[in-house]
């Protein structure tokens, strides 16, 4: 791997984009972790349509490519991501305020921010967020709807809607209650202040925080355990995690007695099995 100090984690040597896109979100399967890279370190990474759309078809090659086990986001710069792109003149690119017809600001989040948060939830491997700098508005959440969070020290957390006096969007209100409960998130809400990532970390946002230069190897240690674990009981865990925030017991039960019932019919969970009676290592291969 090359990479220049600006970098974050870049796993393989960059080749000739055939799309311009492709240079934008840089991508790469190393050991079955899929490495999903924003690259626009000049703007902070701020998200353009295009990069969302292509972020999404990265997310959901990862779910059905048996393949890839695990997923990493990440960015290259200073900043994760500053959320989505501005220069166009809107935070969601909308049209004008004279030229809006109504709905067309529902829509463009619905089909738009909210997509892509949903693309990470609903992803079937699970994914890990890399966070080597700052992660603002949909940036923030692009991190916070991975199943792991790794953060730089130098990283920082911002719910910069209030500061352009908008609504959160991207899933920022579904999002930060379920991991730290309402009156913390109506904390960072209200006031839009800058979050480290220690203080991130204190409150339950992050795993764990190392030094930036240790975390590319510690999302790539991560990324390549889960990635010789039990691949589709992994999805079933993150399945059934995700939806028991929304569920009542009894339903969460059954959906936990169905998953495993589905669980058992692979090989993985015959060789789980054998190896602990057997008193050795299992080797998971995914299936």
């Amino acid at each position: 791997m090359t990479s220049s100090p600006e970098d974050s984690v870049n796993p393989a040597e960059p080749v000739e984009p055939a799309d311009p896109v492709d240079s934008l979100v840089l991508h790469a399967t190393d050991n079955h972790v899929s490495w999903i890279t924003l690259n626009r370190p000049e703007a902070l990474n701020a998200i353009t349509p295009d990069q969302r759309e292509r972020l999404i078809q990265h997310l959901s090659h990862a779910s059905s490519d048996p393949d890839v086990r695990a997923v990493v986001i990440t960015a290259t710069g200073r900043g994760f991501c500053a959320g989505a792109d501005l220069r166009g003149g809107s935070p969601t690119g909308r049209p004008p305020a004279g030229e809006r017809v109504a709905g067309d600001v529902a829509r463009t989040i619905r089909l738009g921010a909210q997509r892509l948060i949903g693309a990470v939830l609903d992803c079937e491997k699970p994914v890990i967020a890399a966070v080597n700098g700052t992660a603002a508005g949909l940036g923030a959440h692009l991190a916070l709807a991975c199943d792991l969070v790794l953060a730089a020290d130098s990283a920082k957390f911002i719910e910069v809607f209030v500061r352009r006096g908008l609504v959160p969007d991207g899933g920022g209100a579904y999002l930060l209650p379920r991991l730290i409960g309402p009156q913390r998130a109506k904390e960072l809400m209200f006031f839009g202040d800058a979050l480290t990532a220690a203080d991130a970390a204190r409150l339950g946002l992050v795993n764990r925080v190392v030094p930036p230069d240790d975390l590319e190897k510690t999302a790539r240690d991560w990324a390549e355990r889960l990635a010789t674990g039990p691949t589709r009981a992994l999805a079933l865990t993150k399945q059934l995690v995700n939806a028991s925030l929304d569920t009542d017991r009894t339903t969460a039960f059954a959906a936990e007695a169905a998953a495993q019932e589905i669980n058992m019919t692979t090989t993985d969970a015959t060789e789980g099995i054998a190896a602990f009676t057997e008193r050795r290592t299992p080797h998971y291969r995914g299936r």
